[in-house]
C-alpha cells in the first residue's frame, strides 16, 4: 500500500506544478498579488493553495464520537443537541445581576456565566480600603454567603447549569454555591456547573493571585478531591486558555499552554492518589475565538487529538470520557474596538461561528459595546441572538465536522498538533508547567507574540476595520452604555455591615481556626472553608486564614 500512496502524492505534486506553470503564472505576470506574504492574525504564512499535498502524514480525519476525537466527541454532534448558550453576566449588586439572570433565561439563554468584580477576584470584602472605586464594577459584588443568596435567589442550581469565573478564592466560591443549592434542598447527584478555578493562568496571564504557586495548586486539587466523592457532575475546573490568548498569546501558544496547564492538574491529581479515570472526565476547558477563522477551528480540532493522546499515552487513561476533551468557547474580547462599535456585531458572529464548526460545547458570544463598558440589556440580547441564527438559520447544525477533509483545515490542524507536542517538550525540559512558570518560560513567549502582532499593527500589516483602515471621523458617542451606580459600594456595604452583627462571630472564628489548622496539616480545606462559608465568614476573612499559612505570591522580574 505504501508505493502507492507515495506514486498519489507524486502524482498530485506534478498535477499541482502544471497548474502553477499553465494556469497560475500567466495571471501572476498580468496581476500580481496584492501583497508578497499572506499571514492570519498570529503571524504565521498562509499558502496560496492547499491540495492532497499538503496533508501528507497528517493524522487520519477520522469518524466523530471515535478516538482521537479529532471530529468531535459526539457521534451526531448538534443534531442531538445543541451547545450550551451562555451569556457572561455580572455587574453591580447582587440583586441587579440576579435580575440580569432571570432576562436572559427568559430569553432562551440555557446556561448562567457569573462575572465577579475584581474585589471578589482577588479575595477582598467590598469594605475593604483596596475594594474602593471598584465595587460592582467589573461584575457582581460578592463578600460573603449572604450576597451570594441574593444573588441566585429563585434560580434553581440543580435545575440550570452555572458557569464561576473566579480562580484564587474559587474554593470559597464552590462553597458558597454548595451551600446554597443545600438550602434550595437540591440533589447533589444532579448538580452540574463549572467553577473556572485555573490557577496556573493566573501566574500566566490574568495575574489575579494571591497564594505562592504551589499552596494555590493544593487547593485546586482539594476541589477535585472534594467534588468526586460529593458532587459526581460537576465541573471543579475551566483550564482557561481564553485570557492568555487576551494577553498576547498566538493560537499555538493558547492551545499548547491551556492544554500542558491540564496536564499538570492532572499529574498532580494522579500524584494526591486519585484516579485520573475517576476526575479527569470532569475537568473542562476554555478557549477563545479569535477573528482567524480557519485557525481557530484547527486550533479546537487539535485540541481534542491531542487531550486524547496524552490522557491515553502519558496517563493511560481507559475511560473514554477521560479521553474526550470538552469545551466552552468565548468570542474574543480583545478583538471589539471602541472606535464604530457596531462592526462588533459581525466580529463576533463570525468567531462564534467558528467555535460552532470546531465543535465547541457551551458558546458566550461579546457584547458589541463591551469596548466601551459592561454590556447593556439590548447589546447581550443580540450577542444571544447571534448564537440563536448560527443555531437555527444556517444550516451548520445539520452535519457533524463539515470541514473535516479540507486540505487547508486539516494542514493547519495537523501543524497545530505537531507545534503543540514541541512545546509540551520544552515545558517538560523545566520539569512541567508550575517550573516553567516559575522560570517566566510562558510568560516570555506571550509578552514577544503580543509585541510582534502590536509593531505588525501598526505598520498595517495586520488590519483592525475602523482603526487603522476605513477610520472615520466619528461624531461623539451617542451610545447607551450601562453606568453602575457609585451607590452600589455604600448598598454591599450596608449588607456586609448586617451580616458581621447578626452572625455567630463564635462559630465564625472556630471556623477559621480549624481551616488554618487544615492547611498547616496538609488536610483537604473544603469542609473546613463549607463550615466557615455557611457561618457567614467573608471572603477576606477566609483568604486572609489561608494566607497567614501559606503567604502570598510576589511575581519576579523575568
Amino acid at each position: 500500500m505504501m508505493p502507492e500512496i507515495k506514486e498519489s502524492t507524486t502524482a498530485a505534486e506534478a498535477e499541482k506544478e502544471r497548474w502553477e506553470s499553465e494556469t497560475l503564472q500567466k495571471v501572476l505576470d498580468k496581476t500580481p498579488e496584492r501583497k508578497e506574504r499572506f499571514e492570519g492574525i498570529s503571524l504565521e504564512p498562509v499558502d496560496r493553495l492547499y491540495t492532497e499535498v499538503d496533508v501528507e502524514g497528517t493524522s487520519e480525519v477520522g469518524f466523530p464520537g471515535e478516538y482521537p476525537y479529532k471530529r468531535g466527541i459526539h457521534p451526531t454532534g448538534y443534531r442531538g443537541k445543541l451547545w450550551t448558550m451562555r451569556q457572561f453576566a455580572g455587574f453591580s449588586s447582587p440583586e441587579n445581576t440576579n435580575e440580569r439572570f432571570k432576562y436572559l433565561m427568559e430569553h432562551g439563554q440555557t446556561g448562567l456565566s457569573v462575572a465577579y468584580d475584581l474585589p471578589a477576584l482577588m479575595g477582598l470584602d467590598a469594605d475593604s480600603p483596596l475594594s474602593e472605586g471598584e465595587v460592582g464594577k467589573c461584575g457582581v459584588a460578592v463578600s460573603s454567603l449572604a450576597d451570594f443568596e441574593v444573588l441566585f435567589d429563585g434560580i434553581p442550581l440543580d435545575q440550570v447549569t452555572v458557569s464561576q469565573t473566579i480562580n484564587a478564592p474559587a474554593p470559597i466560591f464552590l462553597a458558597m454555591y454548595l451551600v446554597v443549592a443545600e438550602k434550595q434542598k437540591a440533589d447533589f447527584t444532579k448538580i452540574s456547573g463549572t467553577l473556572q478555578n485555573d490557577i496556573l493562568k493566573e501566574y500566566i496571564a490574568q495575574k489575579e493571585w494571591i497564594y505562592p504557586i504551589k499552596p494555590a495548586m493544593k487547593l485546586v486539587i482539594d476541589t477535585f478531591e472534594y467534588t468526586t466523592k460529593h458532587v459526581p457532575k460537576y465541573n471543579p475546573i475551566s483550564v482557561s486558555g481564553y485570557h492568555i490568548r487576551e494577553a498576547g498569546a498566538t493560537a499555538l501558544q493558547e492551545l499548547a499552554f491551556t492544554l500542558r496547564d491540564g496536564v499538570e492538574y492532572v499529574q498532580y491529581g494522579v500524584d494526591r492518589g486519585m484516579d485520573v479515570d475517576e476526575f479527569a472526565p470532569r475537568l473542562s476547558f476554555f478557549f477563545n475565538a479569535h477573528n482567524d477563522f480557519f485557525e481557530e477551528i484547527a486550533k479546537y480540532r487539535a485540541a481534542r487529538v491531542i487531550w486524547a493522546r496524552t490522557m491515553k499515552e502519558r496517563f493511560g487513561a481507559k475511560n473514554p470520557r477521560t479521553m474526550q476533551l470538552r469545551f466552552h468557547t468565548q468570542t474574543a474580547g480583545v478583538s471589539l474596538t471602541v472606535q464604530q462599535p457596531l462592526n462588533n456585531i459581525a466580529r463576533v458572529a463570525i468567531q462564534a461561528l467558528a467555535g460552532v464548526l470546531g465543535g465547541t460545547q457551551s458558546l458566550h458570544t461579546d457584547s458589541y459595546d463591551e469596548a466601551l463598558a459592561l454590556p447593556t440589556d439590548a447589546a447581550a440580547l443580540i450577542a444571544l441572538r447571534t448564537q440563536q441564527i448560527i443555531a437555527e438559520e444556517t444550516g451548520v447544525v445539520n452535519t457533524v465536522d463539515p470541514l473535516g477533509g479540507s486540505w487547508y483545515v486539516e494542514s493547519l490542524t495537523q501543524k497545530m498538533i505537531d507545534g503543540c507536542f514541541d512545546y509540551f517538550d520544552k515545558i517538560d525540559g523545566f520539569g512541567g508547567m508550575v517550573e516553567a512558570v516559575e522560570a517566566g518560560f510562558p510568560q516570555r513567549e506571550i509578552q514577544e507574540s503580543a509585541y510582534q502582532y502590536q509593531k505588525a499593527v501598526e505598520r498595517k500589516e495586520q488590519v483592525i476595520v475602523g482603526v487603522n483602515k476605513y477610520t472615520m471621523e466619528e461624531a461623539p458617542s451617542n451610545y447607551q452604555i450601562l453606568q453602575i451606580d457609585e451607590g452600589v459600594r455604600d448598598h454591599q456595604l450596608e449588607r456586609l455591615a448586617h451580616t458581621k452583627a447578626t452572625r455567630d462571630n463564635g462559630a465564625v472564628a472556630n471556623a477559621l481556626e480549624k481551616l488554618k489548622v487544615a492547611a498547616n496539616t496538609n488536610e483537604n480545606t473544603m469542609p473546613s472553608i463549607i463550615e466557615a462559608v455557611a457561618a457567614y465568614a467573608t471572603v477576606e476573612e477566609i483568604c486572609v486564614a489561608l494566607r497567614d499559612v501559606y503567604g502570598i505570591y510576589e511575581e519576579p522580574a523575568f
